[in-house]
């Protein structure tokens, strides 16, 4: 019968990353005694390891552990002896395990004894040994009975947070209060450190890539929400399963998953629409279960034929999408810089925005009235609020440790660290793809209040106006309900595509927004083939901000919505970050007189 067996490659180096010749590794374990070998002209040393059948890790709760744990000592004059316990190899695998030897110093300047030999601890993989699956702490919700005041919103320019993925990571080696040690690793390494950790080399290639893509999405949502730096930790990311994943720092790695990282490093999943990466929760899914991936699971998927994307949605929903992060020398530090009174900017939008967020779920906090990009004395009082409810120097300056204390708190109430996010969208009269329904809060229902009770107040009779509250209660489903009678629409008293465009469109027909338009929407969209008045207004605007935009060409102004002039509709949609469909409706009406308007005022002045 033949043996089962893997691969064990030792690589030595010196500590300014050279190859170190002729060191002595000792091999003990994996059935056969011990095995020493000698350092090549490469710094590598090759073992063949007995090896338990590939069946036990293609088994959930398998009795036989599926790999053979091995131990290494690499012995050199001269270098700080290094031990390696439990180095793990599976059947017809390569692991690759790299080894820096420190050089001995007998008389260390630090008046301590002399290290005379480093160990390497590498535990049980996490699937013979499954703990706890990724949380967070919740912030709590304000006591119920609490009322709000009212408050406009308006379309207003926020600053984007980018998903990129980093050079390095911090990764904290323990729970976030723990006393442990901080390293910083290359990111792509630290994913292929987390697969060997979390999964079996052995496993279906789409099992693995659909893996290691949860394992990123996990990871760059730590960097993006700022999780850690925002309760004032120096690090991204722990390797307690309680928290986070599992990483086992200096361990060896597997060449299957080693290829597999080097695809797919940069893909994360997201939902659609949504700006963060998915808080992608995993947990083994044989001794321990969870809401999301089952790791054990994606293996009967594979070998099902799933996907790598058809196993992602199976667990997370139809709804999410594989996207690629770009790459950056560091993760993006979003604090701004100082916000204070006077300040005019898109971080000040942003600011306004995500304390409007928070004052939903904290009423103590007053609303911005409305979010203009401006820091003016309403913003000033919010901040001042924010700072005495969560106990910060009440300064009315957004500081660091304001703004990431504003960070942290918007974060959690948005769960955006959880599988079950509310989700962060950009802030627009656009839908955004998410149907509120009763018992939603967010941003989004505040808007849609505040339409709502605009057209309440403009045609009388129709509906009670819902408070501006955030909250969508039993009086703003009530009102959704008279309104899609009013406008045609199943009543349903849930915000779907159809019912968010009719208002909106509805609330700028009627006037609505923060300022007069010059001319208010038709409530129509003007699209090619339509002709009249409203498209000539539509040319006109497009022309007078086309003196200041070069990259738009003049139009004839014809009232004809021909193919030209879609041409341009589509540019100035791609100029102002608008959905470049050619088509005028309420937004691109909106984001034209806003425009038209700043024009006009400048040439006036």
């Amino acid at each position: 019968m033949a043996e089962n067996r893997g691969t064990l490659v030792v690589n030595i180096r010196k500590a300014d990353g050279t190859v170190l010749q002729g060191a002595t590794v000792i091999l003990t374990g994996g059935g056969r005694g011990s095995s020493t070998g000698i350092s090549n002209a490469d710094g590598d040393v090759t073992f063949s390891v007995l090896t338990p059948s590939v069946a036990a890790s293609l088994t959930p709760n398998s009795r036989e552990r599926p790999y053979s744990s091995v131990d290494l000592r690499i012995i050199e004059a001269g270098y700080v002896t290094v031990s390696v316990v439990g180095e793990q190899i599976f059947t017809n695998e390569t692991t690759r395990q790299t080894i820096t030897m420190g050089v001995l110093e007998t008389s260390p300047s630090n008046g301590l004894p002399p290290q005379l030999e480093r160990v390497i601890i590498i535990p049980t993989h996490q699937l013979s040994t499954p703990e706890n699956t990724p949380h967070i702490e919740l912030v709590p919700e304000p006591e119920s009975g609490q009322t709000r005041r009212s408050v406009t919103t308006a379309n207003i320019e926020e600053a984007r947070r980018e998903v990129v993925v980093p050079e390095t990571i911090r990764v904290h080696l323990g729970p976030p209060g723990a006393n442990a040690e901080v390293v910083t690793v290359p990111f792509i390494d630290y994913i292929k450190n987390v697969a060997c950790s979390e999964i079996y080399p052995t496993w279906p290639e789409n099992a693995i890539i659909a893996n290691v893509i949860a394992q990123v999405s996990l990871a760059l949502n730590r960097l993006y929400t700022e999780w850690y730096p925002s309760q004032g930790y120096d690090f991204d990311i722990t390797n307690s399963t309680a928290y986070d994943q599992y990483y086992v720092h200096d361990r060896g790695i597997f060449d299957t998953v080693d290829t597999i990282v080097d695809g797919y490093f940069t893909n994360y999943i997201a939902r659609e629409r949504r700006l963060e990466p998915l808080f992608a929760e995993y947990c083994d899914g044989a001794t321990t279960t969870c809401d999301g991936l089952s790791q054990w699971g994606t293996v009967s998927l594979a070998r099902r034929g799933y996907v790598p994307l058809q196993i992602l949605r199976y667990y997370f929903g139809e709804d999410v999408e594989i996207r690629e992060a770009e790459t950056a020398e560091v993760a993006p530090d979003s604090f701004p810089g100082a916000l204070q009174a006077g300040d005019a900017s898109p971080e000040v939008t942003t600011l306004q925005n995500r304390l409007n967020r928070i004052a939903i779920s904290f009423p103590a906090i007053p609303f911005v009235l409305p979010p203009t990009g401006r820091f003016d004395a309403a913003t000033a009082t919010a901040v001042r609020a924010f700072q005495r409810l969560f106990r910060l120097e009440e300064t009315g300056v957004v500081d660091r440790e304001t703004w990431y204390r504003i960070q942290y708190i918007y974060t959690a109430v948005k769960k955006l660290a959880e599988l079950e996010s509310e989700g962060e969208f950009p802030q627009s009269d656009a839908f955004n793809g998410r149907t509120l329904q009763e018992g939603d809060r967010g941003n989004e229902v505040l808007r849609i209040q505040t339409y709502l009770a605009y057209i309440a107040n403009a045609m009388p009779g129709m509906y009670t106006a819902p408070a501006l509250d955030g909250v969508f209660g039993n009086v703003t489903r009530d009102a959704v309900r008279a309104f899609q009678n009013y406008y045609g629409l199943i009543q349903t008293g849930t915000v779907n595509e159809a019912t968010w465009n009719g208002i909106v469109t509805t609330y700028f027909a009627l006037g609505g927004g923060e300022t007069t338009p010059t001319r208010p929407y038709p409530g129509v969209l003007l699209r090619r083939g339509s002709t009249g008045d409203d498209v000539s207004w539509v040319q006109t605007m497009l022309n007078t901000i086309a003196g200041v935009d070069l990259s738009l060409p003049t139009l004839a102004v014809d009232g004809i919505f021909g193919a030209e002039t879609e041409r341009v509709v589509r540019q100035f949609q791609q100029n102002y970050g608008l959905d470049a469909d050619g088509i005028v409706g309420p937004l691109t009406w909106d984001v034209l007189t806003r425009e038209y308007e700043r024009v006009v005022a400048s040439e006036g002045n």
